[in-house]
């Protein structure tokens, strides 16, 4: 099961690759059926045919995007994400109780590279933050009214760095 907290399935794609900083950090698709599950639990679509090909290049998109969201100044990264933008994307379907997704994974990838764009060029990239827990690196979009939000989730993050915080001044530690 997959983790949503990112406030934009651009950042969730991100997320993918856990603990980012550390020397090994935790990957989460390994294979082609990982990352057709991916697609599903973030709305994208059932049954999205992936094979190893497909992995490597929803991998490439979600490096991309990290590094972009990190160091946005990267030109042939903005280029990559525009060349996998550039392809249609999916195509919503109403079923009257709904919205399904439909489409490829080409059509998948060109959807959540132009989530990116959307957020990069708009007016909420100075709200993309990287949360402050020493053993996450999930980046996630600041909506919080002051803009102070540290955690990608309080009750995941947040509880375990304020306790940790509380048990060290207990101990007198600094």
């Amino acid at each position: 099961m997959f983790t949503f907290l990112g406030g934009r399935p651009c950042l969730d794609l991100t997320t993918t690759l856990q603990v980012r900083h550390r020397e090994h950090p935790r990957e989460l698709l390994t294979t082609p059926a990982d990352v057709t599950r991916w697609l599903a639990e973030a709305g994208y679509g059932t049954g999205i045919a992936v094979d190893d090909a497909g992995l490597r290049r929803t991998v490439a998109l979600r490096e991309t995007i990290d590094r972009l969201c990190r160091h946005p100044s990267r030109e042939t990264d903005r280029e990559e994400l525009n060349a996998f933008a550039a392809g249609p994307p999916l195509v919503p379907y109403w079923t009257g109780a709904a919205v399904e997704y439909r489409g490829d994974l080409g059509q998948a990838l060109a959807t959540l590279a132009r989530d990116a764009i959307d957020l990069l060029a708009g007016p909420h990239a100075g709200r993309i933050r990287e949360c402050a827990h020493p053993d996450c690196s999930r980046l996630f979009l600041d909506a919080s009214h002051a803009g102070r939000r540290r955690w990608c989730d309080m009750t995941a993050c947040g509880t375990k760095a304020k306790s940790a915080d509380y048990r060290r001044r207990k101990s007198g530690g600094s």
